[in-house]
């Protein structure tokens, strides 16, 4: 193992993976959310540098490129486990989710079953758009928490007529209830559509992948 800047930045990115979920442990909303929001795009960030100064540098070396994808998937995983369960298990979002955790799953094992070979599996371009996709759509949707935290906290103890007044413009919105509640939907439609297309690209990948194994999957002639 080199102690490098790459290889520390992708060490960081793996520690910051579980400290998404423990935010919510210590942490009340939205604060939670913003921390979490916060490490995940700062370690999101870290997956561009390391290896673009990898390359740059040429310290490029077994134990970075071993543990790179071990980082991403963690941070998908552990993320997207979080964001299901804020959000009550929502099927919008269980879905996607159980998509994409399946596909790294049965990658992981392809490779796995594979061994000397998984070399063959190189990570395509679509997977990387993949992988942006998820990011992307995740970070959009621990802000939607936010938002949407901040609307249900400014709008406690009103009712619905005078919520409707504000929406209408007919009462003054000094707590700018339009404003978070735009946001707010705007993020959980974008995010949705974000995770969708990240499961869809999910899939096709891992199709892509398994076709690619196809050959050494078959049982030898007796």
């Amino acid at each position: 193992m080199r102690w490098n800047l790459p290889n520390i930045l992708t060490i960081l990115r793996l520690i910051a993976a579980p400290g998404v979920a423990i935010m919510f442990l210590y942490f009340a909303r939205p604060w939670a959310d913003w921390f979490a929001l916060v490490l995940f795009v700062g370690a999101a960030v870290t997956d561009f540098f390391d290896g673009y100064l990898a390359r740059l540098w040429k310290q490029e070396s077994n134990f970075g490129r071993m543990l790179d994808p071990i980082a991403d998937k963690a941070m998908v995983v552990i993320a997207l486990l979080v964001i299901t369960g804020v959000s009550g298990l929502d099927p919008w979002v269980l879905l996607p989710a159980t998509l994409i955790l399946f596909r790294e799953v049965f990658v992981s094992g392809l490779r796995e079953f594979l061994g000397n070979n998984a070399g063959k599996l190189q990570v395509t371009k679509l997977a990387k758009w993949k992988t942006t996709a998820q990011m992307v759509a995740i970070a959009v949707l621990f802000a939607q928490g936010i938002f949407e935290h901040y609307f249900f906290m400014r709008s406690y103890g009103m009712d619905e007529q005078i919520i409707a007044g504000i929406f209408a413009g007919e009462i003054e919105d000094i707590h700018k209830l339009n404003y978070l509640w735009f946001m707010a939907q705007g993020a959980w439609i974008g995010g949705l559509a974000l995770l969708w297309l990240a499961a869809i690209l999910t899939l096709v990948t891992g199709l892509d992948y398994f076709v690619k194994a196809l050959p050494y999957l078959k049982e030898p002639a007796e």
